[in-house]
């Protein structure tokens, strides 16, 4: 059997490897070749193999031949390989979760099926390379339906594959996608494609200057930044009106007011259109934790709104009561806002990594919060009940309010001094959480942060090909950022009764004078600043190092002339001849 960089050569020699981004196999036969790869993997791991035998680069159970008999396996679709791979770990996972007595044996599958994965990218030709991570498929599920259309790199995303996504090759095609090297195809049936971007290989302001680059996950983030530090300094400017309107009787909209509910306005439109479009075109999952903290935002500003006009529309104590309770709902957007500046600077490692690690955290506390629901009730219960007995029951909210004082650690024992039974079962109450449940979710925190920090640069990666990923994902041919896209609100009709070129040309004008200079500073800098193409900006920031491991006078380097002159020599054992020595790594 030929090797696996072999057996990809020949079949890109196969009628350039009968390109399945051209032909579009269908969910059948996709769904045939997954369950081949799954039978090669059954037969390739009959029993449980430890997880780090298996993602060593030098394992002895996943070998250069193993490779090559799943290249072979696919056939005419090796484009559609990676993509069959990680939805057969897909599978595998769920057979995991789903089968306890044969958990170990199922994972350690699932693991090889994304190691493979990543080894066969490394493989694949380079101009093959982004056709195979790219392409968008479909497979046939269990119940009979058409899977929604994913690309290897979405289904590695939604599975959280971070051996695939931390290799080169992802982080390749992910840096693209960052850039705008690769962009969107919208299609008839409102999905798109990845295709290389139609403004590579120009060089000059105008050729660059195009509405579409709005849409490049790298200025959208930088675009968002600006606008919530804008969002952030009017929020602040706003919530200081009570203190600079002394006069119940003043009802009117402070203009900093009228700016932020605009603003808010703006980013509900902009949350719910994107939610909707994650369920109507990819999935439920998609949906994260920083979407729901933005929808509670909304629904807080609008609640905020609606008790401030009703505030200013009724008269006497009312509307005073109103105002304050409107200034109220404002006064629990602030921790929310200022918490989702985490996401919004979270292109940086460091604010990346930081959370992922709060993220983990909440997601193992779940064990914690389950745990006291369940004792809460119960000893809410037996408390009420005690109250009961004794002739002199208390609303069930001032029992509430007690366990919580007592959960933060400022427990009132008076309040409960006249029954000794109800003392008694405080106690309890105190050692159950502050003794028991608190220290559990201080080790759930723990193991959580470990095993980010363990492998925090893959975790980072995963991550960034989610941000990266998720800007683009939701088809959106023309992207109005907020608090632009209430304009969209305007425009956005004209769809359904003008021709498509004829609604794709408004928009175009309409996003070229409203954006004209952030659209010319983007096609300033990538014209002149990209490091990518301009050489000086490229030899400034790179070191003077970087590139020369295969240069002949790195390897064979000779002195200098002077030393040169005095019979000195570096290289007077050839380089190929010391490397001659070195074992196969790759064996």
């Amino acid at each position: 059997m030929m090797d696996a960089s072999g057996l990809l050569a020949h079949s890109d020699d196969h009628a350039s490897m009968m390109s399945v981004q051209s032909i579009h196999p269908n969910p059948d036969t996709m769904s045939k070749l997954v369950r081949r790869l799954k039978a090669l993997t059954l037969a390739l791991l009959p029993v449980e193999v430890s997880p780090d035998r298996l993602e060593d680069p030098t394992s002895r159970v996943i070998t250069h031949q193993v490779v090559s008999s799943y290249i072979a396996a696919a056939g005419d679709l090796i484009e559609a390989l990676p993509y069959c791979l990680l939805r057969a770990r897909k599978e595998f996972m769920w057979e995991a979760g789903h089968n306890p007595a044969d958990y170990g044996e199922n994972l350690g599958r699932a693991i090889a099926c994304e190691v493979l994965a990543r080894r066969v990218i490394h493989l694949a030709p380079p101009d093959k390379m982004h056709a195979m991570m790219s392409s968008r498929f479909r497979h046939r599920e269990v119940d009979g339906d058409e899977s929604e259309r994913l690309s290897a790199i979405e289904i590695a995303i939604d599975s959280h594959c971070t051996i695939f996504l931390s290799s080169s090759e992802a982080q390749d095609v992910v840096n693209d996608l960052w850039c705008g090297r690769l962009v969107q195809k919208h299609d008839t049936e409102h999905g798109i494609e990845f295709v290389p971007s139609k403004h590579e290989g120009y060089d000059g302001f105008w050729s660059h200057l195009s509405t579409s680059r709005l849409s490049v996950p790298r200025y959208q983030n930088i675009f968002r930044i600006i606008v919530w530090l804008l969002f952030l300094f009017i929020y602040s400017q706003a919530v200081r009106e009570p203190l600079d309107k002394i006069d119940p009787n003043y009802t009117d909209f402070d203009k900093w007011e009228v700016v932020m509910y605009v603003m808010g306005l703006a980013f509900a439109f902009e949350d719910i259109q994107k939610i909707l479009k994650l369920l109507i075109f990819v999935s439920w999952r998609a949906i994260g934790f920083w979407n729901i903290v933005s929808l509670c935002i909304d629904a807080l500003l609008m609640t905020a709104f609606c008790l401030r006009v009703a505030g200013i529309s009724s008269s006497g104590p009312g509307n005073y009561n109103l105002r304050l309770k409107s200034f109220q709902c404002l006064s629990f957007v602030a921790p929310l806002i200022w918490m989702k500046v985490i996401p919004i600077f979270d292109g940086y490692k460091f604010v990346g990594t930081m959370q992922i690690c709060i993220a983990r955290m909440l997601q193992e506390s779940g064990i914690f919060f389950c745990l006291l629901a369940l004792l809460g009730v119960g000893f809410l219960q037996g408390l009420y009940a005690l109250d009961a007995a004794d002739g002199q029951g208390d609303r069930p909210a001032e029992v509430v309010h007690v366990l919580i004082q007592a959960l933060l650690q400022a427990p009132n024992y008076d309040r409960f001094e006249i029954s000794t039974a109800g003392l008694i079962l405080f106690y309890l109450w105190n050692v159950a959480t502050v003794v028991i449940l608190l220290n559990i979710l201080i080790s759930l925190f723990s193991s959580a942060y470990d095993d980010v920090v363990e492998d925090a640069a893959a975790e980072y990666l995963a991550y960034f090909a989610d941000k990266a990923v998720g800007m683009i994902r939701a088809p959106d041919q023309f992207l109005y950022p907020a608090p632009f896209n209430l304009i969209e609100i305007v425009v956005g009709p004209f769809e359904y009764v003008v021709h498509p070129r004829t609604y794709a040309t408004i928009n175009k004008y309409v996003m070229g004078t409203i954006f004209f200079i952030p659209l010319a500073v983007i096609a300033l800098y990538e014209a002149e600043l990209d490091p990518s193409k301009n050489k000086w900006v490229k030899n400034w920031l790179s070191h003077s190092d970087q590139g020369f491991e295969d240069d002949p006078e790195a390897q064979d380097p000779e002195p200098d002339d002077e030393d040169a002159a005095n019979g000195l020599r570096i290289s007077r054992v050839p380089f190929k001849e010391l490397i001659s020595v070195f074992p196969d790594t790759t064996q």
